[in-house]
């Protein structure tokens, strides 16, 4: 018997008896009870009920393969060559880093567990099972875009804008990659290119979010001083199915990947001033040159960062690791 199934059964959160449940899947009740450790690897709570059965500490809302590729074959007019929903996987963004698509189409990963999710300078990104949105969409670009060095910039735009039309929520966005609410993470954005020879660029944006966790496991995720919060928090209430969340995320992202060659970040460069988290606040900045502290001002119109030293000297920044100081 597949874990998955089991997981199936249980997601509604309702107390299944292992008998029901051995009928259902066709097993003994010694291999459902076995099973239940994969469930924990997943970083699922399984309740054992006594004279009862099992069920899932919270219940699950599960993305439905068939009804996500439907939805975004009706929502995608370019070409998705591949769409995966997979239960469980190291790294959706190394699933398609290696397996690039035909110029200007896509390939789509989502996952219901990472386990190996990384964000930028290799920091480990974990969810349980069902509590976030991991996902990420592969491209292929005919030539190398003139904007490429702000393009994980423009993702953030789409992101925010995706949220805010399916889920209401107003997110900021700190340089370069982080997705913002009342100063606490969100989720945060991974994107890795491959230049090719001929001229060509595959680019992959891995896509991390928060979206219904148990409320003791946001420290553990995060290290910023107000550490991490999820979407029904920053919602105050149930947030939308995480499957819709998916697909407008999956189908801005490509529509931005289509365009992008011909508008560049001009076309997103507004908006994410207008969501700039880091300006006018005093910061750290982490980089290969070494340690800066000073004042955040914005950035320029290639998406590079303004930083203002307690020296006043003015420094413009392409690549770096920031912290907010005083926070």
């Amino acid at each position: 018997m597949e874990p998955e199934r089991l997981l199936s059964a249980l997601a509604d959160g309702r107390a299944h008896s292992g008998e029901e449940l051995a009928r259902a899947l066709g097993v003994t009740r010694t291999a459902v009870w076995k099973r239940m450790s994969r469930l924990a690897e997943w970083g699922l709570d399984v309740v054992a009920v006594p004279g009862v059965g099992y069920r899932l500490k919270r219940p699950l809302d599960l993305v439905e393969p068939a009804v996500f590729q439907a939805a975004l074959a009706d929502r995608i007019a370019a070409p998705l060559i591949e769409v995966e929903v997979l239960t469980e996987i190291d790294s959706t963004n190394r699933r398609l880093v290696d397996r690039p698509p035909p110029t200007g189409s896509a390939n789509v990963c989502l996952a219901e567990f990472q386990r190996s999710g990384r964000g930028r300078r290799g920091r480990a990104w974990h969810a349980p099972l069902g509590g976030g949105l991991c996902l990420s969409v592969g491209w292929q670009f005919a030539d190398m875009p003139a904007d490429l060095a702000a393009l994980t910039l423009a993702v953030g735009v789409v992101v925010r804008r995706a949220l805010a039309g399916v889920a209401g929520v107003d997110v900021a966005l700190k340089w370069p990659n982080d997705l913002v609410w009342d100063g606490r993470k969100l989720g945060g954005i991974l994107l890795e290119l491959a230049a090719e020879a001929q001229g060509g660029c595959h680019v992959v944006a891995g896509i991390g979010l928060n979206v219904s966790m148990p409320v003791e496991l946001l420290p553990a995720i995060c290290d910023w001083p107000r550490g991490a919060v999820d979407l029904a928090t920053a919602m105050g209430r149930a947030p939308p199915p995480r499957g819709a969340l998916a697909v407008e995320i999956v189908a801005a992202l490509v529509e931005l990947f289509a365009g992008y060659p011909e508008v560049g970040f001009a076309a997103y460069r507004n908006d994410w001033r207008d969501a700039d988290f880091l300006k006018g606040r005093r910061i750290r900045l982490e980089s290969t040159a070494g340690t800066v502290a000073g004042t955040a001002l914005g950035i320029e119109i290639d998406g590079a960062l303004i930083v203002e030293t307690e020296a006043g000297v003015r420094e413009r920044v392409i690549s770096g690791d920031v912290s907010v100081r005083g926070d």
